[in-house]
């Protein structure tokens, strides 16, 4: 049931909250507040607070600063005790979109992107995109400074359990304080590698769940600090075990029930799913660029590390980049397993939606899937299903988004070409970067 504003006030008042956070999100997914006290609560779910976004990466230029944050009051939601200290009151939040001085969205905000892509599936007879998430990540001790290193707190692997997952405490509490805020918890649980985990939430529409990432990121890294550990979302922190990935589970709805499923048809997957797949596969190096936009991120797309390199789907492989869970009927899915955590959840959610609905659009139908180990494929076998590669770098991938037009588009002028000089600029920066392996590899010899 949607919340109004009478209703935020009166859980305001009712909770005798103190502070108000309006949250927002920058291009590069990096959450932002403005909190202000209970005296300026009026004026904020009036929509009527400002800021400057000269100060965001990627926003506006200083001669044209002032934006507006705009509540979405269905976001609305009480900061536990265990994250925020009630002493001084207590701390609410409520994510806002934002807007240029006269009211009109700003073009650069990646929620309003996100909701551009969702009015699209409208358009097109859709209810909404349905996306389920599995975010990893690493719990690191911190050094004596308090910074943090890449010394994990146990040595466990995949479902262990304490004593061996040391990070068992840090994981329950994570849970609970998402269960306090509304949050509905599926499996938590330690994942591959020493020292990584993964939370599942419930599946929701595309605008909630990148609303829910955003703010489990922030949950799991306060937690984390509670316990004296770092919570990162790098994909790739060791070189020599798993990365963190953050598989999308993704379906479409019309009329209520799943378009993706079909009784009839060749593995119950309707003529939508097939064109959506073969849209997912069409965009899939240029979307990789969004989906994966770190350096480091390529490290992780790596053969023998459970993460995808190739562009193909399957039934049942979990090698290949789209994979179709067993479950049918309203449960009907394909799980996108290439993007990691450290991705701009709605931008992310905006060029999947481009992209499926871009092969919805031109009818395409996917090459055959694969059910073989696609890893150890010859190269002759994957020319012959047609199995082409991601991109192995942020370089060539930027390189191959800039060619596409539907996720040019999908991302929006701004949004699009601040995304291209950033992470241009980034890989640049590394490039030219003289690291550690290099000065072991080659100091001493040359």
């Amino acid at each position: 049931m949607a919340l109004t504003k009478a209703d935020v006030e009166q859980l305001l008042n009712d909770r005798n909250v103190k502070f108000l956070r309006l949250q927002f999100t920058d291009i590069m997914g990096h959450n932002k507040n403005v909190e202000v006290p209970e005296s300026q609560f009026a004026k904020a779910l009036d929509g009527e607070v400002m800021f400057d976004g000269s100060s965001i990466q990627g926003f506006t230029r200083i001669e044209e600063s002032d934006m507006l944050l705009k509540p979405d009051f269905n976001t609305f939601l009480i900061f536990p005790e265990m994250i925020e200290n009630t002493a001084r009151g207590t701390v609410a939040r409520l994510i806002c979109d934002v807007a240029h001085p006269d009211g009109k969205p700003f073009e650069g905000d990646p929620r309003y992107v996100l909701k551009t892509q969702i009015e699209r599936l409208k358009k097109m007879g859709f209810d909404n995109l349905y996306a389920g998430t599995e975010p990893e990540f690493f719990l690191f001790k911190k050094d004596e400074q308090g910074r943090p290193t890449t010394i994990t707190q146990d040595a466990a692997g995949y479902f262990d359990l304490a004593p061996v997952d040391e990070g068992e405490e840090a994981r329950r509490d994570m849970v609970n304080a998402l269960v306090e805020m509304g949050f509905e918890i599926e499996a938590a649980h330690h994942e591959v590698a020493p020292g990584q985990h993964e939370i599942d939430f419930k599946y929701a529409d595309a605008l909630t769940t990148a609303d829910n990432i955003a703010t489990f990121k922030l949950v799991v890294k306060r937690i984390a600090l509670i316990h004296n550990l770092h919570a990162t979302f790098m994909p790739k922190p060791v070189k020599t075990i798993n990365g963190s990935g953050m598989h999308m589970h993704l379906s479409l709805f019309k009329g209520g029930e799943n378009a993706f499923y079909d009784p009839k048809a060749d593995l119950q997957l309707s003529k939508t799913a097939l064109n959506f797949i073969a849209g997912l596969l069409d965009h899939a190096a240029s979307m990789t660029a969004v989906t994966n936009p770190l350096v480091n991120s390529f490290k992780r797309l790596t053969p023998g590390y459970e993460a995808p390199t190739n562009i193909a789907w399957s039934a049942s492989n979990r090698s290949a980049m789209v994979r179709i869970p067993a479950k049918r009927g309203i449960s009907t899915r394909c799980e996108l397993r290439m993007p990691d955590p450290s991705c701009n959840p709605y931008l992310a959610l905006a060029v999947m939606i481009a992209a499926g609905a871009d092969g919805i659009k031109r009818k395409l139908t996917p090459p055959p899937p694969i059910q073989r180990n696609i890893y150890e494929m010859s190269v002759r076998d994957r020319r012959k299903h047609k199995v082409k590669e991601l991109p192995p770098t942020l370089r060539e991938a930027v390189r191959i988004m800039h060619r596409d037009k539907v996720i040019r588009d999908a991302l929006g002028k701004h949004v699009f070409e601040q995304f291209i000089d950033a992470k241009t600029l980034e890989f640049d920066d590394y490039r030219i970067t003289v690291h550690n392996w290099e000065l072991e590899k080659y100091l001493a010899e040359y």
